[in-house]
């Protein structure tokens, strides 16, 4: 039993009663939505503990800051500047202004600035990375508006904007096996990430449809940057079959898989071909250029600032999944044609 003056929380009703966060937060909102032997038990849980929902952090909401926190992976990635872009241009649209917490893929830093979301500095806040754990999001759902942009996370009740990334890694995929390629690689993003999850998900399913079993040895975890897409790209390459074409997460990951190649002598797209993710700037400017998946970065900015103030003018606003289309972009580093012992 937790001590008197120990404040209870969330996820302390929900440990005691062996259900999920959100289990709790639905009997608290809309009760008749949860099975009678579940709601029971959670009630009986916060009757147990005395918990009390924090509705004094609800009420204080309503003095407006006409200011927004977000928290943002790594803000010299140009996708997520643009997304950024398009938050701000929505929040100044509407009197708003941006607080920008840029935790440079640190997740201890993310914590750091939910602080400002606590003691009440913004209105509300909206993620660009799906790091938070689940409890932790479950009890700041319950207070404050709250937006996930770029990824999404299951079994999580929140406002989401995205793509398909399961379609989008399958599309580029295919892409590459459509010319022939059958030893295809893929370096992913962190594989804590359900972004990550689905882009690999997509290059997975994409290579059943050709009849090709996965070889882990040409799937290789990056985190998105332009040296562990150099560094994954070195040990494919050390590879005695070495792949003749590349999916890689990311537009950086990919830039670095092609100067490891062009380092030992490989030519792209002639003996290695390769797709990129999220068509930052640079792609089209870099040589060659990157055949990439565009997301549509300062459209889902604007649509996650556009849902946060749904949000901040109506409590009891329901959460939306938003999904918006991306783009195949062909350029030269694919290749459109392919060496005959390529197929």
């Amino acid at each position: 039993m937790l001590g008197a003056k120990t404040m209870v929380k969330m996820i302390d009703v929900a440990k005691l009663a062996n259900v999920s966060t959100a289990t709790v937060s639905r009997v608290l909102r809309n009760p008749d939505s949860v099975k009678k032997k579940t709601r029971d038990k959670v009630l009986e849980s916060i009757e147990q503990l005395n918990y009390q929902p924090n509705v004094l952090a609800r009420h204080f909401r309503r003095s407006k800051t006409n200011t927004i926190l977000v928290i943002v992976p790594n803000i010299a990635n140009t996708i997520f500047s643009q997304m950024v872009q398009g938050i701000e241009a929505t929040a100044s649209q509407n009197n708003y202004r941006v607080l920008l917490g840029n935790s440079n893929r640190n997740v201890e830093k993310e914590y750091d600035f939910l602080n400002i979301l606590r003691q009440r500095q913004v209105d509300g806040m909206i993620l660009l990375s799906g790091k938070i754990d689940r409890d932790t999001l479950q009890e700041l759902l319950e207070q404050y508006p709250i937006v996930l942009a770029s990824e999404y996370l299951k079994d999580v009740e929140m406002s989401t904007v995205c793509i398909n990334n399961i379609k989008c890694g399958k599309e580029a995929t295919k892409h590459l096996l459509a010319q022939g390629h059958r030893r295809v690689a893929h370096i992913s993003g962190p594989m804590n990430s359900m972004l990550s999850v689905d882009r690999q998900g997509g290059y997975l399913e994409a290579m059943n449809e050709y009849g090709l079993k996965r070889d882990n040895r040409l799937i290789l975890e990056g985190d998105f940057s332009f040296e562990s897409g150099y560094e994954r790209m070195k040990g494919f390459l050390r590879l005695k079959d070495r792949p003749t074409a590349l999916f890689a997460a990311s537009d950086e990951m990919a830039m670095g898989a092609i100067k490891a190649a062009k380092a030992e002598g490989i030519a792209v797209p002639e003996e290695l071909a390769v797709v990129g993710f999220d068509d930052i700037r640079f792609s089209s400017i870099f040589e060659p250029g990157i055949t990439t998946v565009a997301q549509p970065a300062v459209e889902m900015g604007n649509t996650s600032m556009e849902l946060l103030l749904k949000h901040i003018k109506d409590p009891a606003f329901k959460p939306e999944l938003i999904m918006l289309e991306s783009e195949m972009i062909i350029r030269e580093s694919c290749g459109l044609k392919v060496k005959e012992e390529t197929r």
